[in-house]
């Protein structure tokens, strides 16, 4: 008896560590929604653990920053909904057929051209982005929407991923298909995609955090209002002569939302695609 309560206490206890810590981790994200819901001069008043709780609530925050001249802030979403996006669906796309070529169809230099790529990943973006800014503006892209997309749809490490899930998959599956007369296309279509759905959804969901949270890439070939993305137009607001925080707050809460969302619909086969691109192979 005294061993199972002895064992009831022992899981109590790291049940509310657990939750404790979880609570310090999105203590940042908590206070900046309370903030944004906060008047201007009630943000910095209280910085205990009453700034956590919303005084004089409103959205007046989001209002300014949704439908106000000032700040195109809708646009600058949408910029980034659609520059990221492209790069999720294209670069899933070309990465999975370059992986899936690399692991499943056997050509002279594959071996060498996998040992570029893992290369590759290891390589900083600093180290490239004059040679890609000269190359985009040799193509005439400055200021836009393919200078935002283009150079991010090869990605070494989501053809990391795919190749290390493309390998447990039985080559007696794609074996049977070629069989039956399937070439190659549809044997990825009809037999590799729909057995990969957690790779694909983990390479999605790395993608679209990694660009939609991109600042320095944007801010160099994007310029022009009518094709800044909402990181970059976030950091006008700091500019301004009156900085006002409660906006900024707003407008770092809204663009969360996405990767929030993309989180919660594809947890499942994120953790499923983690697990077997690391075990696998």
């Amino acid at each position: 008896m005294n061993r199972i309560w002895k064992k009831r206490m022992n899981k109590l206890g790291v049940s509310l560590v657990i939750v404790l810590l979880g609570l310090l981790f999105i203590s940042p994200l908590l206070w900046m929604i309370v903030a944004s819901l906060k008047p201007e001069t009630l943000i910095f008043k209280d910085m205990g653990l009453e700034s956590f709780l919303p005084k004089q609530a409103s959205f007046e925050n989001y209002l300014a920053i949704l439908f106000t001249d000032s700040v195109n802030f809708l646009k600058y979403m949408w910029n980034s909904l659609f520059s990221v996006g492209m790069i999720v669906i294209l670069g899933t796309v070309v990465n999975s057929l370059c992986a899936y070529a690399l692991v499943k169809l056997k050509f002279p230099g594959s071996g060498f051209i996998l040992v570029v790529i893992i290369a590759l990943y290891v390589v900083p973006f600093e180290s490239v982005l004059i040679p890609l800014y000269v190359v985009v503006n040799s193509f005439g892209w400055i200021n836009e929407f393919p200078s935002l997309i283009m150079p991010f749809i090869a990605e070494a490490f989501s053809i990391f991923l795919f190749i290390q899930f493309f390998k447990g998959i039985p080559n007696e599956l794609e074996e049977a298909a070629q069989i039956d007369g399937a070439n190659p296309f549809q044997v990825f279509w009809k037999i590799v995609v729909p057995n990969s759905k957690p790779v694909f959804a983990t390479a999605a969901i790395l993608s679209f955090v990694t660009h939609w949270s991109d600042f320095m890439w944007p801010l160099i070939v994007a310029t022009d209002e009518s094709i800044r993305t909402v990181q970059v137009g976030i950091q006008y607001l700091f500019t301004d002569n009156n900085i006002e925080y409660g906006q900024i707050m707003a407008a770092l809460t809204l663009t969360t939302i996405p990767v929030v969302l993309i989180f919660i619909f594809f947890q499942r086969y994120y953790v499923q695609g983690i697990t077997s691109s690391g075990v696998k192979g």
